[in-house]
Protein backbone atom coordinates (compact mmCIF):
# COMPACT_ATOMS: atom_id res chain seq x y z
CA UNK A 1 0.00 0.00 0.00
CA UNK A 2 3.06 2.17 0.85
CA UNK A 3 5.87 0.87 -1.39
CA UNK A 4 6.65 4.22 -2.60
CA UNK A 5 7.78 4.77 0.91
CA UNK A 6 9.91 2.64 1.41
CA UNK A 7 13.20 3.34 -0.68
CA UNK A 8 13.31 7.08 0.17
CA UNK A 9 12.72 6.11 3.85
CA UNK A 10 15.48 3.94 3.50
CA UNK A 11 17.94 6.20 2.89
CA UNK A 12 17.06 8.22 6.06
CA UNK A 13 17.17 5.75 8.13
CA UNK A 14 20.97 4.78 6.79
CA UNK A 15 21.60 8.92 7.89
CA UNK A 16 20.53 7.90 11.10
CA UNK A 17 18.29 10.60 10.93
CA UNK A 18 14.89 8.96 12.48
CA UNK A 19 13.28 12.51 13.07
CA UNK A 20 14.01 13.47 8.94
CA UNK A 21 12.32 10.14 8.59
CA UNK A 22 9.19 10.89 10.94
CA UNK A 23 9.27 14.11 8.99
CA UNK A 24 9.13 12.22 5.63
CA UNK A 25 6.42 9.84 6.42
CA UNK A 26 4.59 12.00 8.67
CA UNK A 27 4.26 14.56 5.37
CA UNK A 28 3.87 11.69 3.02
CA UNK A 29 0.86 10.03 5.37
CA UNK A 30 -0.56 13.81 5.43
CA UNK A 31 -0.68 14.26 1.73
CA UNK A 32 -2.40 10.53 1.20
CA UNK A 33 -5.12 11.30 3.75
CA UNK A 34 -3.79 8.54 5.84
CA UNK A 35 -5.07 10.35 9.30
CA UNK A 36 -5.11 7.32 11.65
CA UNK A 37 -1.93 6.61 10.40
CA UNK A 38 -0.81 10.55 10.92
CA UNK A 39 -1.66 9.64 14.33
CA UNK A 40 -0.17 6.52 15.36
CA UNK A 41 3.31 7.62 13.69
CA UNK A 42 2.89 11.36 16.09
CA UNK A 43 3.18 9.14 18.71
CA UNK A 44 5.71 6.89 17.72
CA UNK A 45 7.99 9.91 17.33
CA UNK A 46 6.91 11.48 20.68
CA UNK A 47 7.94 7.81 22.00
CA UNK A 48 11.24 8.02 20.27
CA UNK A 49 12.13 11.70 21.64
CA UNK A 50 10.80 10.58 25.07
CA UNK A 51 13.06 7.35 25.14
CA UNK A 52 10.07 4.57 25.42
CA UNK A 53 9.29 2.06 23.35
CA UNK A 54 8.86 2.43 19.79
CA UNK A 55 6.53 -0.46 19.85
CA UNK A 56 3.95 0.20 22.79
CA UNK A 57 2.43 -3.43 24.36
CA UNK A 58 1.91 -1.59 27.64
CA UNK A 59 0.33 1.59 29.24
CA UNK A 60 2.88 4.39 28.92
CA UNK A 61 2.30 7.21 32.26
CA UNK A 62 4.36 9.58 31.29
CA UNK A 63 3.02 12.79 31.39
CA UNK A 64 4.54 14.50 28.42
CA UNK A 65 3.74 11.21 26.26
CA UNK A 66 0.15 11.56 27.92
CA UNK A 67 0.09 15.41 26.31
CA UNK A 68 1.34 14.42 22.82
CA UNK A 69 -1.61 11.36 22.74
CA UNK A 70 -3.84 14.24 23.69
CA UNK A 71 -2.72 16.26 21.02
CA UNK A 72 -2.05 13.07 18.17
CA UNK A 73 -5.88 12.60 19.01
CA UNK A 74 -7.23 16.14 19.02
CA UNK A 75 -5.09 16.82 15.16
CA UNK A 76 -6.60 13.25 13.86
CA UNK A 77 -9.99 14.43 15.00
CA UNK A 78 -9.55 17.50 13.21
CA UNK A 79 -8.23 16.48 9.97
CA UNK A 80 -10.94 13.92 9.81
CA UNK A 81 -13.70 16.29 9.93
CA UNK A 82 -11.98 18.86 7.81
CA UNK A 83 -12.01 15.73 5.56
CA UNK A 84 -16.12 15.34 6.09
CA UNK A 85 -15.45 11.91 7.36
CA UNK A 86 -17.25 12.61 11.18
CA UNK A 87 -17.63 8.68 11.70
CA UNK A 88 -13.96 8.18 11.77
CA UNK A 89 -13.04 12.13 13.98
CA UNK A 90 -15.79 10.87 16.33
CA UNK A 91 -12.89 8.03 18.03
CA UNK A 92 -10.13 10.68 18.30
CA UNK A 93 -12.70 12.92 19.87
CA UNK A 94 -14.06 10.50 22.29
CA UNK A 95 -11.21 9.64 23.17
CA UNK A 96 -9.83 12.64 24.86
CA UNK A 97 -13.53 13.89 26.12
CA UNK A 98 -13.90 16.43 23.27
CA UNK A 99 -17.33 15.98 21.85
CA UNK A 100 -18.01 19.98 20.96
CA UNK A 101 -16.04 19.57 17.61
CA UNK A 102 -17.50 16.72 16.30
CA UNK A 103 -21.61 18.18 17.80
CA UNK A 104 -20.43 21.22 15.18
CA UNK A 105 -20.13 19.23 12.51
CA UNK A 106 -23.25 17.04 13.13
CA UNK A 107 -24.92 20.50 13.55
CA UNK A 108 -24.49 21.60 9.58
CA UNK A 109 -25.20 17.79 8.37
CA UNK A 110 -28.77 17.73 6.70
CA UNK A 111 -30.73 14.82 7.62
CA UNK A 112 -31.09 12.99 4.35
CA UNK A 113 -27.36 13.18 4.28
CA UNK A 114 -27.34 11.34 7.81
CA UNK A 115 -25.80 7.44 7.78
CA UNK A 116 -27.10 5.12 10.39
CA UNK A 117 -23.65 5.61 11.64
CA UNK A 118 -24.00 9.05 11.94
CA UNK A 119 -27.78 8.65 14.08
CA UNK A 120 -25.37 6.38 16.67
CA UNK A 121 -23.05 9.17 17.04
CA UNK A 122 -25.50 11.84 17.43
CA UNK A 123 -28.15 10.64 19.16
CA UNK A 124 -26.69 6.99 21.22
CA UNK A 125 -23.75 8.45 22.25
CA UNK A 126 -25.35 11.80 23.19
CA UNK A 127 -22.79 14.13 21.17
CA UNK A 128 -26.01 16.00 19.25
CA UNK A 129 -29.38 14.55 20.81
CA UNK A 130 -31.51 17.04 19.00
CA UNK A 131 -29.82 16.65 15.57
CA UNK A 132 -29.93 12.61 16.04
CA UNK A 133 -33.52 12.52 16.73
CA UNK A 134 -34.31 14.78 13.27
CA UNK A 135 -32.12 11.95 11.84
CA UNK A 136 -34.00 9.36 13.43
CA UNK A 137 -37.44 11.33 11.98
CA UNK A 138 -36.35 11.97 8.42
CA UNK A 139 -35.32 8.83 7.68
CA UNK A 140 -37.61 6.00 9.71
CA UNK A 141 -40.54 8.24 11.07
CA UNK A 142 -42.17 9.25 13.86
CA UNK A 143 -42.79 5.69 15.28
CA UNK A 144 -38.92 4.98 15.69
CA UNK A 145 -37.91 8.34 16.99
CA UNK A 146 -40.73 7.88 20.07
CA UNK A 147 -39.05 4.35 20.86
CA UNK A 148 -35.31 5.84 20.76
CA UNK A 149 -36.14 8.72 22.72
CA UNK A 150 -37.85 6.39 25.07
CA UNK A 151 -35.35 4.19 25.41
CA UNK A 152 -32.66 6.51 26.63
CA UNK A 153 -32.43 8.92 29.47
CA UNK A 154 -32.01 11.85 26.95
CA UNK A 155 -30.46 14.47 29.57
CA UNK A 156 -29.03 17.04 26.61
CA UNK A 157 -31.26 18.84 24.49
CA UNK A 158 -34.31 16.98 26.39
CA UNK A 159 -36.76 19.79 25.99
CA UNK A 160 -36.09 20.59 22.59
CA UNK A 161 -36.32 16.65 21.77
CA UNK A 162 -39.62 16.44 23.09
CA UNK A 163 -40.75 19.70 21.38
CA UNK A 164 -39.61 18.28 18.35
CA UNK A 165 -41.80 14.56 18.83
CA UNK A 166 -44.75 16.98 20.33
CA UNK A 167 -44.67 19.26 17.37
CA UNK A 168 -43.92 16.40 14.79
CA UNK A 169 -46.76 14.37 15.84
CA UNK A 170 -48.92 18.00 16.57
CA UNK A 171 -48.89 18.39 12.84
CA UNK A 172 -48.83 14.88 11.71
CA UNK A 173 -52.69 14.72 13.80
CA UNK A 174 -53.54 18.43 12.05
CA UNK A 175 -52.56 17.72 8.50
CA UNK A 176 -54.82 14.32 8.24
CA UNK A 177 -57.94 16.87 10.06
CA UNK A 178 -57.43 18.99 8.09
CA UNK A 179 -57.95 16.47 4.93
CA UNK A 180 -61.17 15.47 6.83
CA UNK A 181 -62.68 18.63 6.72
CA UNK A 182 -61.26 19.49 3.35
CA UNK A 183 -63.03 16.31 1.81
CA UNK A 184 -66.38 17.18 4.18
CA UNK A 185 -66.94 20.91 3.93
CA UNK A 186 -65.41 21.05 0.11
CA UNK A 187 -62.33 24.15 1.48
CA UNK A 188 -59.05 23.67 3.48
CA UNK A 189 -59.76 24.88 6.94
CA UNK A 190 -57.78 28.15 7.13
CA UNK A 191 -56.03 27.47 10.70
CA UNK A 192 -53.20 25.03 12.03
CA UNK A 193 -54.71 25.07 15.39
CA UNK A 194 -55.73 21.58 16.21
CA UNK A 195 -58.48 23.02 19.10
CA UNK A 196 -59.80 25.21 16.43
CA UNK A 197 -59.55 21.90 13.81
CA UNK A 198 -62.25 20.27 16.28
CA UNK A 199 -64.42 23.43 17.18
CA UNK A 200 -68.15 22.47 16.25
CA UNK A 201 -66.76 19.25 14.64
CA UNK A 202 -68.05 16.43 16.86
CA UNK A 203 -68.93 14.33 14.21
CA UNK A 204 -64.86 14.44 13.37
CA UNK A 205 -64.48 12.00 16.27
CA UNK A 206 -66.91 8.63 15.63
CA UNK A 207 -66.15 5.51 17.53
CA UNK A 208 -63.33 4.15 14.64
CA UNK A 209 -62.21 8.03 13.94
CA UNK A 210 -58.38 8.27 14.81
CA UNK A 211 -56.09 10.37 12.71
CA UNK A 212 -52.65 9.11 14.81
CA UNK A 213 -51.84 5.94 16.25
CA UNK A 214 -52.83 6.07 19.78
CA UNK A 215 -50.04 4.44 21.32
CA UNK A 216 -47.70 7.49 20.22
CA UNK A 217 -49.75 10.21 21.56
CA UNK A 218 -49.73 8.37 24.93
CA UNK A 219 -46.06 8.04 24.23
CA UNK A 220 -45.47 11.41 23.35
CA UNK A 221 -48.08 13.45 26.01
CA UNK A 222 -46.36 12.05 29.27
CA UNK A 223 -43.25 14.16 28.69
CA UNK A 224 -45.23 17.67 28.64
CA UNK A 225 -44.31 17.20 32.38
CA UNK A 226 -41.22 17.93 31.43
CA UNK A 227 -41.51 20.90 29.39
CA UNK A 228 -41.48 24.72 30.84
CA UNK A 229 -41.53 26.75 27.21
CA UNK A 230 -45.04 28.06 26.79
CA UNK A 231 -45.07 27.43 22.93
CA UNK A 232 -44.47 23.89 23.26
CA UNK A 233 -46.82 23.62 26.66
CA UNK A 234 -49.46 25.42 24.14
CA UNK A 235 -49.13 21.85 21.59
CA UNK A 236 -49.11 19.74 24.65
CA UNK A 237 -52.43 21.49 25.35
CA UNK A 238 -53.63 20.78 22.07
CA UNK A 239 -52.46 17.13 21.81
CA UNK A 240 -54.40 16.73 25.19
CA UNK A 241 -57.46 18.28 24.09
CA UNK A 242 -57.37 15.56 20.62
CA UNK A 243 -56.69 12.42 22.90
CA UNK A 244 -59.91 13.65 25.14
CA UNK A 245 -62.16 13.76 21.82
CA UNK A 246 -61.60 10.34 20.94
CA UNK A 247 -63.88 7.41 21.49
CA UNK A 248 -63.33 5.44 24.87
CA UNK A 249 -61.35 2.44 22.89
CA UNK A 250 -58.97 4.91 21.80
CA UNK A 251 -58.40 6.70 25.53
CA UNK A 252 -55.54 3.85 27.15
CA UNK A 253 -55.50 4.50 31.23
CA UNK A 254 -52.18 5.80 32.71
CA UNK A 255 -50.39 4.95 35.79
CA UNK A 256 -52.11 6.93 38.70
CA UNK A 257 -52.58 10.14 39.32
CA UNK A 258 -52.48 9.85 35.77
CA UNK A 259 -55.42 6.69 34.82
CA UNK A 260 -57.07 9.52 32.89
CA UNK A 261 -54.22 9.59 30.23
CA UNK A 262 -55.60 12.44 28.42
CA UNK A 263 -56.86 14.60 31.00
CA UNK A 264 -55.08 14.35 33.47
CA UNK A 265 -51.90 15.58 31.67
CA UNK A 266 -54.25 18.04 30.68
CA UNK A 267 -54.66 19.65 33.91
CA UNK A 268 -51.37 19.58 34.38
CA UNK A 269 -50.10 21.75 31.22
CA UNK A 270 -53.13 23.72 31.94
CA UNK A 271 -51.31 24.96 35.57
CA UNK A 272 -48.07 25.58 34.26
CA UNK A 273 -49.71 27.94 31.57
CA UNK A 274 -51.44 29.24 34.49
CA UNK A 275 -55.04 28.82 33.17
CA UNK A 276 -57.40 28.71 36.20
CA UNK A 277 -54.18 27.40 37.77
CA UNK A 278 -56.07 26.56 41.46
CA UNK A 279 -58.84 24.10 40.02
CA UNK A 280 -55.93 22.18 38.28
CA UNK A 281 -53.95 22.24 41.45
CA UNK A 282 -57.28 21.26 42.81
CA UNK A 283 -57.43 17.99 40.93
CA UNK A 284 -54.15 16.67 41.70
CA UNK A 285 -55.05 17.37 45.60
CA UNK A 286 -58.41 15.31 45.10
CA UNK A 287 -55.70 12.50 43.41
CA UNK A 288 -53.68 12.24 46.56
CA UNK A 289 -56.42 12.48 48.70
CA UNK A 290 -58.51 9.29 47.18
CA UNK A 291 -55.56 7.15 46.20
CA UNK A 292 -54.67 4.03 48.19
CA UNK A 293 -50.95 4.05 49.17
CA UNK A 294 -50.84 0.23 49.16
CA UNK A 295 -51.91 -0.39 45.95
CA UNK A 296 -50.51 3.57 44.25
CA UNK A 297 -47.73 4.34 46.19
CA UNK A 298 -46.55 8.12 46.48
CA UNK A 299 -46.98 8.49 42.96
CA UNK A 300 -50.05 11.12 43.22
CA UNK A 301 -48.14 13.06 45.96
CA UNK A 302 -44.84 13.26 43.99
CA UNK A 303 -46.69 14.39 40.91
CA UNK A 304 -48.48 17.16 43.11
CA UNK A 305 -45.03 18.14 44.80
CA UNK A 306 -43.36 18.32 41.62
CA UNK A 307 -46.17 20.41 40.16
CA UNK A 308 -46.24 22.94 42.91
CA UNK A 309 -42.25 23.31 42.75
CA UNK A 310 -43.26 23.89 38.97
CA UNK A 311 -45.13 26.59 40.11
CA UNK A 312 -42.78 28.11 42.42
CA UNK A 313 -44.78 27.38 45.68
CA UNK A 314 -42.47 25.17 47.84
CA UNK A 315 -43.94 25.95 51.24
CA UNK A 316 -47.02 24.26 49.88
CA UNK A 317 -45.06 21.16 48.14
CA UNK A 318 -43.43 20.94 51.98
CA UNK A 319 -46.22 19.26 53.56
CA UNK A 320 -47.39 17.24 50.91
CA UNK A 321 -44.13 15.71 50.66
CA UNK A 322 -43.82 15.02 54.71
CA UNK A 323 -46.84 13.36 54.89
CA UNK A 324 -47.32 11.42 51.86
CA UNK A 325 -43.81 10.80 49.92
CA UNK A 326 -41.28 8.69 50.60
CA UNK A 327 -37.77 10.43 50.49
CA UNK A 328 -34.87 8.63 49.18
CA UNK A 329 -36.98 6.10 47.09
CA UNK A 330 -35.50 5.22 44.02
CA UNK A 331 -39.22 4.78 42.48
CA UNK A 332 -41.20 7.45 40.81
CA UNK A 333 -41.17 11.03 39.86
CA UNK A 334 -37.86 12.93 40.97
CA UNK A 335 -38.78 15.40 43.52
CA UNK A 336 -36.78 17.83 45.78
CA UNK A 337 -36.34 16.31 49.35
CA UNK A 338 -37.89 18.30 52.61
CA UNK A 339 -34.42 20.09 53.54
CA UNK A 340 -34.33 21.68 49.18
CA UNK A 341 -37.90 22.54 50.20
CA UNK A 342 -37.04 24.29 52.88
CA UNK A 343 -34.59 25.95 51.12
CA UNK A 344 -36.30 27.43 48.28
CA UNK A 345 -39.41 28.47 50.77
CA UNK A 346 -36.57 30.47 52.81
CA UNK A 347 -38.39 28.75 55.47
CA UNK A 348 -34.70 28.52 57.93
CA UNK A 349 -36.42 27.59 61.18
CA UNK A 350 -38.24 24.27 59.63
CA UNK A 351 -35.04 23.38 57.63
CA UNK A 352 -33.28 23.62 61.15
CA UNK A 353 -35.92 21.61 63.20
CA UNK A 354 -35.68 19.28 60.52
CA UNK A 355 -31.97 18.64 59.99
CA UNK A 356 -32.34 18.35 63.69
CA UNK A 357 -34.60 15.38 63.97
CA UNK A 358 -33.04 13.35 61.30
CA UNK A 359 -29.08 13.65 62.93
CA UNK A 360 -28.08 15.69 59.67
CA UNK A 361 -25.49 17.98 61.59
CA UNK A 362 -24.15 19.85 57.96
CA UNK A 363 -28.02 20.60 57.27
CA UNK A 364 -28.48 21.87 60.77
CA UNK A 365 -25.15 24.36 60.06
CA UNK A 366 -26.52 26.00 57.01
CA UNK A 367 -29.82 26.12 58.22
CA UNK A 368 -28.94 28.39 61.28
CA UNK A 369 -26.34 30.37 59.17
CA UNK A 370 -28.99 31.18 56.80
CA UNK A 371 -31.80 31.90 59.26
CA UNK A 372 -29.36 34.28 61.20
CA UNK A 373 -28.15 36.00 58.16
CA UNK A 374 -32.20 36.46 56.99
CA UNK A 375 -32.81 37.95 60.33
CA UNK A 376 -30.30 40.25 60.21
CA UNK A 377 -32.12 41.18 56.90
Amino acid sequence: MHADLFQPLEGLLEREDPIAGFDFLIDRLLSAAEYGLVFEARLMEQRFRLGLPLVQTNSLDSDDYQQAVLEAAREAGRLFLASGNIERAWPYFRAISEPAPVADAIAGISPDAASDALIAIAFQEGVHPLKGLEFILARHGICRAITSFGMLAVAKDREPCIALLARNLHAEIVSRIGRAIEDREGAPAATSSLVELMNGRDWLFGEWDCYVDTSHLASVVPYGIDVAGRAVLEVFHELCEYGRHLSPQFQPRGAPPFEDLFGAYGHYIQALLGNDVERHVEYFRQQVAGCDPETAGDAAARILVRLLVALHRPAEALPVLLESVVENSPYGAEVPSALQLCYQANDFTRMKALARERGDVLSYFAADILKRAADRG
